[in-house]
Order: structure tokens, then C-alpha cells, then sequence
């Protein structure tokens, strides 16, 4: 990774310059592949984003970080997506993390909230949402967790099993979703230091697409953290989408769409990326038979201007979506799940579309396509799902019509 010098001076900066992010976008395309099969976790792609100041991007300005906007990180994680995924996902976890400790609202003990935004921009650190569980599946679909913290003097002691912990092999911090075992339990988040005794990663992740996102299982067995990192305590119900202040509710709202805009960059990248290969073959590839490249016939360009419709609406409503939570006009949870299922379903219809065109070419492990498109169906799962933002659409739609 020599062609972008490794710089530890770099400083964070809130707008990154767009000739570095093409640079990285290529630089990581390079080695994608060699991800993608073996699994490993890409350290040499964060050793390069911590040289050039990107991972305290989006950490607060008075612990040194950016304090960046979501545009500017939804700018960031395209170009890391456009290039290999699993970094950008493990990328946008830590930004989601950033970002959420340093609005005016976090309850994150103030000790807490500059320790973990001064090792991102100082060391890299990296930090994730340790949130489902065997049992509990999502969190967003209700229910306690597992996952039991029980007082011990002066600290807790820590117990459960979660699941999908993206990027564990190479995260500082661990923000684990569980519940006191008082009688009436709380449930809220526990930072925990990855190095803390008790912790057992299970190399489980074996999956279709993402595959270097290391998104692996987590067991803890009475890991002690001090009594401050119980982060946010609450009652469960405390914890619904709708409960709460106003604040609360708003708070939420912001978050969610923080998430959605750089989840649905993600993905959108990949399929741009499809795009790209497919734009290359088609021009390059002139069959005997017809005498002329591919791109010359006009049901082939009726199919790349459907997958140029689709990239062009995702493109629009994201920018339209970051502008708006920058400027202070966070979008309804309710109509930032819509904004999920039309940029990820796009995606996906997009790079279909590119296989549809390139035939067994596209299919072929040697060529990328096939992997972008293994990437790109990784979008329908990330919460929230399809059937509940249909459903709460729906609903809403429905009862707007008798109001």
C-alpha cells in the first residue's frame, strides 16, 4: 500500500480531499479480492485510514477529532465502499459510535466520551455496538437481553453471548447492549476494553458477502469494567423509539438517520463499483458474431441507463437525506427506514442488472462483479429490515387517510 504515503501527521481533517479519496478507493479495490476470499480482517486498509486522519473523522473537534458532518462522511465511507466494503462497514460502525457520543444529548459520562473519541484520532481505535444475541435476535424487535452485568464492589461484572460483532478482531471498545440483575433490571450499554479478561471471540463468520468484516461471535464470562461504564441506564421501556422527551424522540430520529445515510453510501458504492466493471466490459467485449463491442446495441444501453435511473435516484435521495440532517431537519424514523429499503433495493436491482447484461462473464470468480453482487445483497439485512419499515409505512399511510 506504498502509493499513498503512511503519514502519521496527517491531521483529521472535516472535509476530505476528494483526490485522496480516489485514491483510496483504488488503492483498496487492489487487494478486495485477496479479502474477500481468505476473510482476513483488512488492518493494512486502517493502518492507511488512521495515517491520513480518516478515523476520527467524525469524533468530536474538542477531543481532536473532525466533528464532521454527515455529508462529509457519507463522502468517506463511499470511497472506502467503492473500493471494499467490510472496511467501510467496520468504518461506519465507529463513525455511528462518534457520532452518537458527541451530540449535545449523549448520556456518555463526559470521562467516557473523551477517552474513546482521544484513542480514535490519537491510535485508530475502533469501537462497535455489541447488540444481538442467540436468543434475542435484534434488539430492534424488542425484548431484554441476554446479556447480564451484576454489581461487584465497585464495578460490574459482565456475562452473555452476542452475535455479528463486526470488526471484533481489530475494535478498541466494545459497546455491549445488556441488562442489571437487579429486580427491577435496567438495560443500556457497557463499554467494555477489548483486552479485558473474560472475553472469547468464536470464528463463526462464514458468510456470503462482507466476508472480511470478521462480523464474528463474542462471548463474555464475567468480564470486570468499572461501575462509570455503565454508559446509559434505563428501563426497558424507556428504551422505545417513541418514549421519552421530545429530545429523546428526536435524539433517535437524528441517529437512525446518521445510520441509514452511511449504511445506504455502503451499499450504494458497491453498486457502483458493478457499475463500473460492467461500463469497462461492455465496451471491451466485441463478440465475433456482432462485429462491434457490446455497449453498441441498444437493448444493452436501454439496460445500463435502467441501472444509471436507479444509482441517480439513490444518489439524489442520500445527498438529499445528509443535507437535510446537517442542516438540522433530521428526517422521521419512519421516513428514513423508506430511504433504507429504496437505496438498498436499488443496489441490489442494479448490480442484478449488470449480471443480467454480462452473462457468465459476470458469474466468474475472477472478475468482481460476482463479489459485488454477493456484497450488495448484505443490504436488505441491517436494521431495519423490510417487513417492518413496509409495515410502519403502511400503517402510517393508512391511518393519515381517516385522520
Amino acid at each position: 500500500m506504498s502509493a499513498i504515503p503512511l503519514r502519521r501527521d496527517a491531521p483529521v481533517s472535516e472535509s476530505p480531499d476528494a483526490a485522496l479519496l480516489a485514491q483510496l478507493t483504488a488503492l483498496f479495490a487492489t487487494t478486495a479480492a485477496d479479502h474477500d476470499r481468505s476473510g482476513a480482517f483488512p488492518r493494512a486498509n486502517f493502518e492507511l485510514l488512521q495515517a491520513r486522519g480518516l478515523i476520527g473523522l467524525v469524533a468530536p473537534q474538542a477531543f481532536g477529532g473532525g466533528g464532521a458532518t454527515l455529508a462529509a462522511a457519507r463522502r468517506v465511507i463511499a470511497a472506502v465502499a467503492r473500493g471494499e466494503p467490510a472496511t467501510a462497514l467496520i468504518l461506519t460502525m465507529t463513525y455511528l459510535q462518534h457520532h452518537a457520543i458527541a451530540r449535545s444529548d449523549s448520556r456518555w459520562p463526559a470521562a467516557l466520551r473523551e477517552r474513546v473519541a482521544r484513542d480514535a484520532v490519537a491510535h485508530g481505535a475502533l469501537i462497535n455496538s455489541l447488540r444481538v444475541e442467540p436468543a434475542l435476535g435484534s434488539p430492534a424487535r424488542g425484548g431484554l437481553p441476554a446479556t447480564i452485568a451484576r454489581r461487584d464492589g465497585e464495578g460490574w461484572r459482565l456475562s452473555g453471548h452476542k452475535l455479528y460483532t463486526t470488526g471484533i478482531e481489530g475494535l478498541r471498545w466494545l459497546a455491549v447492549w445488556g441488562r442489571t440483575d437487579e429486580a427491577a433490571p435496567r438495560v443500556g450499554t457497557f463499554l467494555v476494553p477489548r483486552d479485558a479478561p473474560g472475553i472469547r471471540v468464536i470464528a463463526s463468520w462464514d458468510h456470503l458477502g462482507l466476508r472480511a468484516s470478521g462480523s464474528h461471535e463474542v462471548v463474555f464470562d464475567e468480564v470486570a469494567i468499572p461501575l462509570a461504564h455503565a454508559v446509559d441506564l434505563r428501563a426497558p421501556a424507556d428504551w422505545a423509539p417513541d418514549a421519552g422527551s421530545q429530545t429523546d424522540i428526536d435524539a433517535h430520529a437524528v441517529q437512525q438517520a446518521w445510520m441509514v445515510v452511511l449504511l445506504g453510501s455502503l451499499y450504494d458504492a458497491v453498486a457502483q463499483a458493478a457499475r463500473d466493471w460492467l461500463i469497462e466490459f461492455l465496451n471491451q467485449r466485441a463478440p465475433s458474431g456482432l462485429g462491434a463491442p457490446l455497449a453498441s446495441l441498444p437493448r444493452i444501453q436501454e439496460t445500463v441507463g435502467e441501472i444509471e435511473a436507479l444509482l441517480r435516484v439513490n444518489r439524489v435521495l442520500l445527498d438529499h437525506a445528509a443535507g437535510a440532517v446537517d442542516g438540522g431537519h433530521a428526517p422521521a424514523a419512519a421516513d428514513s427506514g423508506l430511504l433504507k429499503y429504496t437505496v438498498a433495493n436499488n443496489a441490489i436491482r442494479a448490480v442484478e442488472l449488470a449480471l443480467q447484461s454480462s452473462g457468465n462473464h459476470g458469474l466468474t470468480r475472477q472478475n468482481p462483479l460476482e463479489r459485488h453482487y454477493r456484497d450488495v445483497l448484505c443490504g436488505r439485512i441491517h436494521t431495519p429490515q423490510n417487513d417492518a419499515v413496509l409495515v410502519a409505512a403502511g400503517r402510517r399511510a393508512l391511518q393519515e387517510l381517516v385522520a
